[in-house]
């Protein structure tokens, strides 16, 4: 005989009871409701409900709720996916340990190393032995980094030894103001494409030099929204908006952030993530900013796809002006 389960046409046998086909399909009479030609049928009474041709049923479980589809969409880089759009640096801490659980705290599955040699003096504890790289994506950065051919020889041993094509680029301009080279950034961008890295790069908010980094096949333009580690937030968002506008790749907020307002800010602008670094480490109580550091960028993130209300000079009352008691002025 014939019935139908959830919208799809089932064959099966007469006299199949309702308990015995629910065995069948894998779900536990437990964690489902049933209804039977649009009446619910109690629990008790599936075990001796036998199923006739043509009964039309309907098979319901619990699942989570109350995601908006696209905030849950994780962030795509290429190859590269991952769930939180904070990427955290692990430098400025002030012990292996605290910069374990902060990163913990952040809820970040990301987090920027630095390349650097070896102390012949002993080689002490390692960074890698205080992240779960099987939680954790370790991007290497070319940082301290102020030729291209440095950037580049710089790249080329982090892959080595973390057998990773992800290098976050820096080239940067002057050790005082941290500000990227922007002809030398954009030549070792599309070297790096060429031998096959998979590239996200650092420059400044600068429209024109970031749809050039894009166009290089740069997997991220990561733009600053102040200079490194000054803690000034985004001091350009009319700047940052032409780039999201203009965006062909993915555009992750970098550098300058002081406070988890900072993050929400650049979310909120469309930003696809943010990074930071000195924001935590540096903090006070630096368990509680990574913690804050995470709810911001969740909270941008809702607040961007949710869609702000628009900018109005004078005020419009949320509570209808027909039937007040009290007459206008």
């Amino acid at each position: 005989m014939q019935i139908t389960v959830n919208g799809d046409r089932l064959e099966v046998e007469s006299g199949l009871t309702l308990a015995a086909l629910l065995g069948r399909i894998g779900v536990r009479l437990e964690t489902v409701a049933v209804e039977r030609n649009r009446e619910l049928v109690a629990k008790r009474d599936i075990p001796s409900c036998e199923l006739t041709e043509g009964d039309a049923l309907e098979v319901v479980t619990l699942v989570g709720g109350g995601a908006i589809e696209d905030e849950a969409e994780p962030l795509r880089l290429g190859r590269h996916v991952f769930r939180s759009r904070l990427f955290v640096g692990t430098g400025k801490y002030s012990s292996l340990s605290l910069m374990r659980d902060c990163l913990e705290a952040s809820g970040t599955d990301c987090v920027t190393v630095a390349v650097r040699r070896v102390n012949l003096g002993g080689a002490g504890e390692s960074l890698l032995d205080y992240i779960d790289r099987s939680k954790i994506t370790i991007l290497p950065n070319t940082a301290g980094c102020y030729t291209a051919e440095d950037a580049l020889r710089t790249a080329r041993l982090a892959r080595e030894v973390l057998d990773t094509p992800l290098v976050k680029l820096e080239v940067l301009a002057d050790e005082r103001t941290l500000l990227p080279d922007p002809p030398a950034t954009l030549e070792a961008t599309k070297v790096l494409v060429k031998e096959g890295f998979d590239v996200l790069c650092y420059t400044s908010d600068d429209p024109v030099m970031a749809r050039k980094i894009a166009d290089s096949g740069a997997l991220c333009v990561m733009p600053a929204g102040s200079p490194i580690g000054s803690g000034q937030g985004i001091l350009n968002p009319n700047n940052l908006r032409i780039i999201l506008e203009e965006a062909t790749t993915p555009i992750v907020c970098d550098a300058g952030v002081g406070t988890a307002s900072d993050v929400s800010i650049a979310m909120e602008l469309g930003c696809a993530g943010v990074l930071l670094n000195t924001a935590i480490a540096h903090a006070e109580r630096p368990l509680l900013m990574a913690q804050a550091m995470k709810a911001a960028c969740e909270a941008g993130r809702l607040a961007h796809l949710a869609g702000r209300i628009p900018r109005k000079l004078y005020a419009n009352a949320s509570s209808p002006t027909e039937g007040r008691i009290a007459g206008s002025k």
